[in-house]
């Protein structure tokens, strides 16, 4: 379904047993709500679980950019409320940690519990040179020269080697991301200042990180974790950025623990 929140329309899904616990979930850069099909798949038999498209990313509309963590976050909220959702476990990853911990600040009656994969609450040393240059890339030449550069990073070599069908599915997903969408997430991405503000945050969290990720390492998990108190950190082996989607069997059983948990 598509909604309309803030000016743009989103797209959204919402399956499971009506008074199950809801469990919003939230895609990284380049992907839509179909990157969760796996975990979402697994949990809709005991959970309500919403999904959405981030601003031009898959079927969302988008506009021009800047963006940031503060939209983004509201986003979520408007469309629970659309939905009439009142509280909810919520589990981000990469761009979607981000608006997570965003989320947690501004929401924090909203939350049940929250998961942050693959994600930063600052810029690693060295990154804030590159998405300028990524973004006047995009721009200048659109998203296409962005996939194969994405899917190094995002998978752990040799990963997709017999999983074609994989392969094919993300390199999708890339193509389908708008400029703006790009454009405007990346500038969101590249302003984050989230690490002095994360130790409010009091949800119960968990924080997954795959050990071979370079874009958001395991040095910027253990920042989340140290900051947010009482947070638990879990190290996927042999899995890069995209874990949820690489690793489904061990990033779905930790997040079923947790929820478990946080009932």
């Amino acid at each position: 379904m598509i909604v309309t929140v803030n000016g743009v329309d989103l797209e959204t899904r919402l399956e499971g047993p009506e008074n199950a616990p809801v469990v919003t979930l939230s895609h990284s850069l380049c992907c839509d709500l179909t990157a969760w099909d796996e975990l979402a798949n697994e949990l809709k038999h005991e959970y309500r679980v919403l999904r959405y498209s981030l601003r031009g990313h898959g079927e969302s509309g988008s506009v021009p950019g800047p963006y940031t963590f503060r939209m983004l976050a509201s986003d979520v909220a408007a469309i629970q409320d659309h939905y009439d959702i009142k509280t909810s476990h919520f589990v981000g990853l990469s761009i979607g940690g981000m608006i997570g911990q965003k989320f947690a600040l501004m929401y924090p009656e909203r939350l049940k519990s929250l998961v942050i994969s693959s994600s930063l609450c600052e810029l690693p040393e060295g990154a804030a040179a590159v998405w300028p240059e990524r973004i006047r890339e995009v721009q200048e030449n659109g998203i296409d020269g962005q996939v194969d550069s994405s899917m190094s990073r995002w998978f752990a070599e040799g990963a997709l080697t017999y999983r074609p069908d994989l392969d094919a599915r993300v390199r999708a997903m890339i193509r389908g991301t708008s400029v703006d969408g790009y454009t405007g997430c990346s500038q969101a991405i590249q302003a984050i200042e989230l690490v002095d503000l994360i130790p409010a945050i009091k949800a119960s969290t968990l924080v997954i990180v795959g050990r071979e990720d370079m874009g958001t390492p395991i040095a910027s998990s253990e920042i989340i974790h140290r900051q947010i108190e009482e947070s638990k950190l879990v190290i996927l082996e042999d899995a890069s950025h995209q874990a949820a989607m690489e690793k489904p069997d061990e990033f779905n059983a930790f997040v079923r623990v947790h929820l478990a948990e946080n009932a």
